[in-house]
């Protein structure tokens, strides 16, 4: 592990951060980039010896993930979450993993809603988070964002990533105003919205959850996310739609 540094952006993080930062005992570097925390993150992120605490602002998921990343004293950049806890199985095979030019490695990911893992509303995802700085990089998008890795041969590691996106309701409250507003600051004067669109949309959404993907399997987590990404999608489009009528009344010109 002393060739990868471990690159994690937080924010308020103080719940998940100790069971993510213990999962990663064996790296010699953590970069943990904290970026307007006002709980105890930075705090905890101090008590850990291969931590390298890093404090500065937020331009968006991908952005921030290509700006923290630079403060990696390695090349090799493991990209977490705050809120994933790597497996004993997944550890070792990022440790047995012959890194070489040309390739990326993605990370199973199995999601939780707080010790209930998610079979129905949320499946397993692949994600490439191991890669090489000086070959590849986070697309710039404001959410969704992702490692580029076209034209790269893709190494799938055996072992699971943990994620525990949200411990309680409130939780779901918070991301969904963050991540809706990032929604519409990114599509401001580039889409169209309107109110019926997000209608439609939330609509559209908790029925592919809950019925299309059998979210009702998961049970009462399957119903609480479900009801989540309505209300996020309502507020997506919404907020896009106050948001280019906004933009209009500036450019408009006084009579």
């Amino acid at each position: 592990m002393n060739n990868i540094s471990c690159v994690i952006i937080a924010k308020n993080a103080a719940g998940s951060l100790p069971k993510t930062l213990d999962s990663l005992a064996d790296f010699s570097e953590v970069v943990v980039y904290d970026n307007g925390s006002t709980d105890a993150t930075k705090e905890i992120a101090r008590q850990y010896a291969n931590v390298k605490l890093v404090c500065g602002e937020f331009f968006g998921f991908g952005e921030t993930k290509n700006h923290a990343a630079s403060f990696a004293s390695h090349d090799w950049i493991l990209s977490l979450d705050a809120d994933e806890v790597i497996t004993p199985e997944l550890l070792d095979a990022i440790a047995s993993a012959e890194l070489q030019p040309g390739k990326v490695y993605r990370l199973v990911r199995v999601n939780y809603y707080r010790d209930h893992e998610i079979r129905y509303c949320w499946k397993q995802e692949h994600l490439t988070r191991l890669y090489h700085r000086g070959e590849t990089s986070f697309n710039d998008f404001k959410v969704h964002e992702f490692v580029l890795d076209d034209g790269f041969d893709v190494v799938v590691l055996d072992g699971i990533l943990k994620h525990y996106p949200y411990s309680n309701l409130s939780d779901f409250l918070q991301k969904a105003d963050r991540y809706s507003t990032l929604f519409a600051q990114e599509r401001c004067g580039k889409k169209q919205s309107s109110p019926a669109k997000a209608v439609m949309s939330a609509w559209f959404s908790f029925l592919k959850k809950y019925l299309f993907k059998l979210g009702f399997l998961d049970g009462y987590p399957g119903l609480v996310i479900s009801v989540s990404h309505m209300v996020t999608n309502f507020y997506k489009y919404l907020k896009l739609y106050e948001a280019n009528k906004d933009r209009t009344a500036l450019r408009k010109p006084e009579v």
